[in-house]
């Protein structure tokens, strides 16, 4: 079993930045594709960046060129750095992490952390 917690959320004005964080823990065997995803009051949750185990990245056009993903294999974590955010990027921030446990796999979700852009 794999858990994933999520850190760094937090009240920000508009054109603020934040990080996230989230630290995989657990009996972690190979984490595969990580991914960070968003549920803004009334809406679906939605894709905003994935990193591949070999660092290869996809942005929601929405948050390109604002936000970075990263991981750091190392210590089972990856980051979500988040600039020059705005009012629409409040939501409940969840990442993501597939793994693989022998020919096993499976997907795990944080439990998100909550961002909201006022002013």
């Amino acid at each position: 079993q794999v858990q994933l917690v999520e850190s760094g959320g937090g009240l920000v004005q508009p054109g603020g930045s934040l990080r996230l964080s989230c630290a995989a823990s657990g009996r972690i065997f190979r984490l595969a594709a990580m991914g960070w995803y968003r549920q803004a009051p009334g809406k679906e949750r939605e894709l905003v960046a994935t990193i591949t185990s070999d660092f290869r990245t996809e942005y929601a056009d929405s948050v390109k060129d604002r936000f970075t993903i990263s991981r750091d294999n190392a210590k089972n974590t990856m980051y979500l750095q988040m600039n020059s955010l705005k009012p629409e990027d409040t939501a409940v921030y969840y990442c993501k992490a597939g793994h693989y446990s022998g020919l096993q796999f499976a997907n795990y979700w944080g439990q998100g952390t909550q961002v909201t852009v006022s002013s």
